[in-house]
């Protein structure tokens, strides 16, 4: 007897978008249009078109865009970015593209009332020079976003200089109260020192004790990801392509 074939696994891709400067315009139309499209997407189990702003911050960015999406499996991902007519006509108006294929190591908390990764656990943990990726999500309550703003240019600052860092990206679902964070990550290692490391002490540590004290978000989830590969670039380079990482 032949041996039953390996089921397909799920993967997720998140790819930063960044427009040509005369569609402008026509970027911010798509986050009405584009995600009222995600239903007839063959093997789409969730998706999320996000726009982004300036270092983490307020000031929105309107030539780039986030989109999130969970597959049925990688020849899913590739038949939409493929040949999928929504996604060619972003392909005809951007001036870079970048896509990480990812696979959830750990998740919890909701989007939208549900777990987009699932009870993610990877067959395996990464090695210790592989990259990770970080995603995390909020629903901000209204009345505490003048805190959560407040807190964000210094952790902003920190992260930027943290040991292993690679790249990262504000992201949002709407202005002030709907935010996401990507970032990118040498190894698992220095992503957890940075996060709770004596570094991050008086910065990143103390918003996360600050956010459950005060009770910032109505909803929450944070997700860690082994990157299976990227493709594209980012401000000019893949990230995981830096020299300083040969």
């Amino acid at each position: 007897m032949h041996p039953a074939p390996t089921p397909a696994l799920p993967v997720t891709t998140l790819t930063i978008i960044t427009l040509l400067p005369a569609h402008r315009r026509w970027g911010l139309a798509q986050m009405g249009v584009l995600p009222r499209s995600f239903g007839q997407v063959p093997g789409l189990r969730f998706g999320k078109l996000l726009g982004s702003g300036f270092d983490f911050g307020l000031r929105p960015n309107l030539r780039r865009y986030g989109l999130l999406a969970v597959w049925d499996s990688e020849a899913a991902a590739a038949a939409f970015f493929d040949h999928s007519p929504l996604w060619q006509s972003y392909r005809q108006r951007t001036s870079e593209l970048w896509t990480a294929y990812l696979q959830p190591l750990h998740s919890h908390g909701l989007w939208d009332g549900t777990e987009p990764f699932g009870p993610a656990v990877a067959a395996e943990a990464p090695g210790a020079d592989e990259p990770v990726a970080v995603l995390t999500r909020a629903s901000i309550r209204l009345r505490r976003s003048w805190e959560f703003w407040r807190a964000v240019p210094p952790v902003s600052r920190a992260v930027r200089t943290a040991p292993g860092y690679l790249g990262g990206i504000g992201l949002g679902e709407l202005p002030l109260i709907r935010q996401a964070t990507f970032s990118l990550w040498e190894s698992a290692g220095l992503m957890r020192q940075y996060a709770y490391g004596r570094q991050a002490a008086g910065r990143h540590q103390d918003v996360i004790r600050r956010t459950r004290q005060e009770q910032w978000y109505s909803e929450e989830l944070f997700a860690r990801f082994r990157v299976l590969r990227a493709e594209g670039s980012w401000d000019g380079q893949n990230p995981l392509s830096r020299p300083e990482r040969a």
